[in-house]
């Protein structure tokens, strides 16, 4: 009764809307925007009909609009219609010629080509008559022929172009230009649930498209996001082939897991999204603000990235071909010593440590082996090829698609040792079963639609980010002084008869033994040797189908009711021969191993919308409910003892190992079930499109919580005003277009932990004794491993957002700028509990963070001729810091290493994580110095703060002041989040020929370069050295080299911490695109080729590998030996037809 009453009151306001205009010498065009804005109507009309540049002069209040239409076109000889929502204009003389002389209505046969404002063909564009079935669309020139009834409208339209209706007389030839819809204020953004046009949007939302996409070429989505917007901070996780990169939408909002969540066409993917092609996406979407994300509620904290995959275009089928190849090298070597050198400061290390020096004749070396140029792949293929075919009939929609990628990479890639292969299926349909809207306004629409994507990964990769052993590791640490090879193979046997089952590692091309680390080098290795051992292989498959139906019951109410599906498999396979590559590092026994896991999640929503314009007021109401349940299995096993070291072969079955022996293990079982239900509810409002509201909120249960607090609530607001749209501002300057504020509120929360948090499970394995004397027993038992708080609730976020956008010279310049300041409370933290108590302690919400900062984005276009130019940048200044731990101290210390000591904390008031370590004062450069570094107490006496230093040694600051260096003088160092990330791209286009960059960056960050094992004495070392004390003078910055450093001069300290900030051209892409005169006859609509490169050039003061660290956790900014970006070049093709 409510939704049929509202009916009937809307109708009999929109057959008497009134209209309010206050112009004087104002363009036509600016007064119909006006007159659009206050009504429900919307103008069809062709731009031969009507001079939108006329000067109007025209003052009415609260009057009829077909009274104001009367009066704007009667003395311009205008005519118009109103139906079906539109105003359409005409020219009235065109028309009278055709009632006079053409009494009963007759067809004639029109025909033409339709272009774009470059002359191209505008392939698939759909020339109709509205309300008939009268159409066709353009072939492959573009051309078009079909039969009309004088007097009607013909309207040609196509996707990204402005539609264009035409009033048809006697012409039997028209030809049309179609312009491209640049008016960014309509371009649709997708939201949660539904789409907004951008110029009522009040939240911060992100935005990047396919044509972003394009010319950026990612190979993995989440790299997709890097430098293309604001808020949004993406850092490579390595090199390695198939890494996913660290995403952080506007900062570090917990402890815990602060990984955003991915909306895939409505379906949230967990796991990551690395199955997606880049190829497929129409557009990503990122809700960074609560306002935006709380639709989401419990998953929206560290916010929301949604990805629209592409549908059918609009017309007859079409095909897409595109193909490119490359070649990838390291764009970096790290500065170490050549041999020469290395035996030099082995040497001086031996004498100042009071030894004979080792090397006689150091020069007799000569440069030595660079172990980095061998385990380099300098010549790394990659390959990508893509197709797909998309098209619309009267009721279908379609896109389907096929993508194949290999990718080798620059270290192990020639050992098969580090590759990724993805590939990647896709069916988008849409199918309109029922269409009667002409004929009656309930049920006169239901629609049906299936997404289904498959893709499949493998993928083998090497140990990154490590410096015990990785290669990369190894390569920079193994001595230059040995060679790749063992050059007496007789005396190596001899010099290891004595290892049990000792199995030197041979070059597989020419079965030469590869040089062997002494005992010294602990877990270092010859790195080639590294690479030639198997290595661990990954496989994983994907299929998510999500379907859904959509019914229009009445007007605009309609119900969507969906149903998806995520079933994953993945799993890994490895074995290892029996192997010496040193004393740390061997096997006695061949091993194999292997583990398979399976997931299914499975998603039901069901939502009821309704919008409705009744004259100036807009409304949009959203109920919606949804119900998520994740589970799946694991099974795994190993075994030794191999029948036969053949990678054909490596299967447990074909071992010799027993479980009575504990060679072989099993285990598996299901892993823990998760449901979330949830029910939620949207408000949108907004008056002439000048003041805007919305509220949102949503309730959510989750299985992961105690039994007192399941359910959380997450509700948000946000408003906005258009302030152009006032009738104050309708005579503002030309050159300004719009000016919209947005403010926002809300509260989101955060699941993504492990289960049973918040109860006391059980542990085995402690002995109990029943029995006295002769008859005591031990049996073993089980006992609660913690307390239980059934009071353990959601971590939320709450934040608020102040925006402003604008639009200047016709909104091609255009400008966003957002404050935010976000606090995340209830972080879940182990609680401090008494010792006394005697259990562990217990998982609580105890902590707090807070994130602030400023975004801004910019971008500006114009288009001369055949020029067309664009150029767009965003900034980011991200504050973090950790409010409250929640335990006694208030800090926690982290990542230790051996002989450097904790190198990164949280600390309450501080951001976190930060880099904890000494402060340094430069060089001791003689005794005097050490001997004037005193501190006096409290009764006179004088004491020396580094009584073991010796001249070269380094200073460390006493920060406490207590007149002695230990760990009360650790204090921060440096951190490696950035304080500001920046992006830049171009774009320029003159005829045929096309050019676009991107560059990316950070400043503010820094990078605690622990490559360096200080705990091994004879291993390589950093270039730097060579910077060393060697005298006075000579140094105040690295501290002398010795094997016995009493002084420690390599705990950590700022001497590890070193300027992280880069700036980095990330893409750059040179395109031409064939004439269509040369392709027409192959039935080729266009064909571009290109050449790209990746990585080019990179501004960086850091030494290391790559200045983009990645690591997570505790660990940001740790450089323990990355996996550096590649440098790649391409060329490939983009095939249309």
């Amino acid at each position: 009764m409510i939704l049929m009453s509202l009916f009937v009151l809307s109708t009999v306001i929109s057959s008497a809307q009134k209209v309010n205009l206050n112009f004087s010498q104002t363009n036509l065009r600016t007064v119909l925007e006006s007159i659009t804005r206050q009504t429900d109507y919307t103008l069809a009309f062709s731009k031969e009909a009507v001079d939108l540049n006329d000067a109007v002069t025209i003052r009415v209040t609260d009057t009829d609009l077909t009274q104001v239409l009367d009066q704007l076109f009667t003395p311009r000889n205008i005519g118009y219609e109103l139906r079906d929502n539109k105003i359409y204009i005409f020219d009235k003389s065109t028309a009278a010629t055709t009632e006079t002389t053409q009494a009963p209505q007759q067809e004639i046969r029109l025909s033409g080509r339709v272009t774009d404002e470059n002359g191209d063909p505008v392939i698939g564009a759909n020339i109709s008559v509205p309300e008939t079935t009268i159409g066709t669309v353009t072939d492959i020139d573009g051309n078009y022929a079909l039969s009309v009834p004088r007097g009607a409208i013909l309207r040609v339209s196509y996707i990204g172009y402005l539609e264009q209706q035409f009033t048809i007389a006697n012409q039997t030839v028209l030809n049309v230009q179609l312009r491209e819809d640049n008016e960014m204020l309509d371009e649709l953004v997708v939201i949660g649930y539904g789409v907004q046009r951008k110029s009522v949007v009040t939240a911060a939302i992100g935005r990047v498209t396919a044509d972003d996409l394009a010319f950026t070429a990612p190979v993995r989505v989440d790299n997709a996001l890097k430098g293309l917007t604001a808020g949004v901070t993406v850092t490579s996780a390595s090199g390695q082939p198939g890494d996913a990169a660290k995403v952080r939408v506007r900062g570090i909002g917990t402890i815990n897991d602060s990984n955003p969540v991915y909306i895939v066409d409505g379906m949230p993917i967990d796991g990551g999204i690395d199955y997606l092609n880049p190829n497929d996406i129409e557009s990503i979407e990122v809700l960074k603000d609560a306002a935006s994300g709380a639709i989401y509620g419990t998953r929206a904290a560290n916010g929301v990235i949604l990805v629209t995959t592409k549908k059918g275009k609009e017309g007859k089928v079409s095909f897409t071909y595109d193909f490119s190849y490359g070649m990838q090298s390291p764009w970096k070597e790290r500065e170490v010593l050549n041999a020469t050198e290395y035996a030099i400061l082995m040497n001086e290390g031996r004498l100042n440590g009071g030894n004979s020096p080792l090397y006689a004749d150091p020069y007799s070396f000569g440069e030595g082996t660079n172990w980095q140029k061998e385990v380099f792949n300098y010549n790394a293929p990659l390959v990508q090829h893509q197709f797909s075919a998309s098209g619309t009939t009267q009721r279908l929609n379609y896109y389907l698609s096929a993508g194949y990628y290999s990718q080798e990479g620059i270290v192990g890639g020639n050992f098969d040792r580090s590759n990724y292969k993805r590939l990647a299926l896709r069916s988008n349909n849409t199918y309109v079963l029922m269409d009667t809207k002409n004929e009656r306004n309930w049920l006169n629409n239901v629609t049906f639609g299936a997404n289904l994507a498959y893709s499949r990964i493998q993928s083998q990769g090497i140990t990154t980010n490590s410096e015990y052993g990785s290669p990369l590791g190894s390569a920079l640490a193994f001595s230059p002084i040995l060679g790749i090879y063992e050059e007496d193979e007789d005396a190596v046997f001899e010099r290891y008869a004595n290892v049990t089952k000792f199995s030197p590692v041979r070059d597989k091309n020419n079965g030469r033994i590869y040089t062997i680390a002494g005992s010294d080098y602990n877990e270092i290795v010859n790195p080639l040797a590294a690479l030639t051992l198997p290595g661990e292989k990954g496989n994983a498959d994907k299929f998510i189908a999500n379907f859904w139906g959509e019914l229009t019951i009445w007007d605009n109410l309609k119900f969507r009711s969906s149903f998806g599906t995520d079933l994953s498999f993945w799993g890994t396979d490895g074995w290892t021969p029996v192997y010496y590559l040193g004393q740390s590092n061997k096997a006695e026994k061949s091993s194999v191993w292997s583990q398979m896991n399976r997931s299914l999640v499975w998603q039901l929503e069901n939502t009821l919308s309704y919008d409705k314009a009744v004259g100036l007021h807009n409304m949009a109401v959203l109920l919606g409910q949804s119900a998520k349940k994740t589970g799946g299995r694991q099974l795994g096993g190993s075994n030794y003892y191999m029948v036969e070291e053949n990678p054909n072969k490596a299967n447990i079955n074909f071992t010799t190992g027993t479980a009575a022996n504990g060679d072989m293990s099993v285990y598996g079982g299901a892993t823990n079930p998760h449901a979330l239900a949830s029910y939620f509810a949207r408000l949108s409002y907004n008056y002439a499109e000048r003041y805007m509201f919305q509220a949102t909120v949503r309730r959510d249960g989750s299985s992961r919580f105690g039994t007192n607090n399941p359910w959380a609530t997450f509700p948000s607001f946000s408003l906005g005003w258009n302030i152009m749209n006032e009738e104050f501002a309708q005579n503002r300057p030309d050159w300004l277009n719009s000016t919209k504020l947005r403010f926002s509120w809300g509260k989101n929360g955060n699941e993504n932990l492990d289960d049973f948090r918040y109860v006391a499970l059980t542990q085995t394995g402690n002995n109990y004794f029943f029995g006295t004397g002769d008859a005591i027993r031990l049996l073993n038992g089980t006992k609660p491993n913690g307390l239980a708080n059934r009071d353990l609730r959601w971590e939320q976020s709450i934040q608020t957002n102040i925006g402003v956008d604008f639009g200047l010279l016709g909104n091609a310049l255009t400008f966003s700028g957002d404050y935010y300041k976000k606090i995340t409370d209830g972080m879940l933290m182990v609680m401090p509990i008494p010792s006394y108590v005697g259990e562990s302690k217990p998982w609580g919400n105890v902590g707090e963070m807070e994130n602030s900062g400023f975004e801004f984005e910019t971008s500006y276009r114009f288009k001369v001729s055949d020029f067309n130019f664009r150029i767009g940048g965003n900034a980011t200044y991200l504050k973090n810091k950790l409010i409250k731990l929640g335990n006694e101290t208030g800090f926690e210390n982290y990542d230790n290493y051996q002989n450097v000591g904790t190198v990164s904390r949280a600390e309450n008031g501080q951001p976190f994580p930060f880099f904890y370590g000494y402060k340094t004062n430069g060089i001791f450069q003689n005794l005097d110095e050490i001997n004037s570094y005193t501190h006096t107490d409290a009764d006179g006496n004088v004491s020396l703060i580094q009584p073991k230093a010796m001249p070269g040694d380094v200073r460390f600051v006493d920060i406490n002041g207590d007149g002695k260096i230990d760990d009360n003088d650790k204090t921060k160092i440096g951190k490696g989040m950035p304080d500001w990330t920046f992006g830049l791209h171009f774009s320029v286009a003159w005829k045929d020929f096309d050019f676009n960059m991107m560059w990316q960056g950070t400043q503010g960050n820094d990078i605690f370069d622990a490559t360096r094992r200080t705990d091994i004495a004879y291993i390589n070392l950093p270039s730097y050295m060579l910077e060393r004390w060697t005298g006075e003078g000579t140094s105040n910055r690295i501290p002398r080299f010795t094997f016995t450093d009493d002084n420690n001069n390599w705990l950590s300290s700022d001497l590890y911490v070193k300027d992280g900030s880069y700036w980095r051209l990330k893409n750059i892409q040179l395109g031409y695109t064939l004439p269509r005169e040369m392709t027409k006859n192959l039935l080729i609509s266009s064909l571009r080729l290109f050449v790209a490169a990746e990585n080019l050039l990179t501004f960086t003061r850091y030494e290391g590998f790559d200045p983009e660290i990645s690591a997570g956790g505790t660990q940001i900014g740790i450089d323990r030996g990355i996996y550096p970006q590649a440098r790649t070049y391409t060329f490939g093709l983009n095939l249309n037809f």
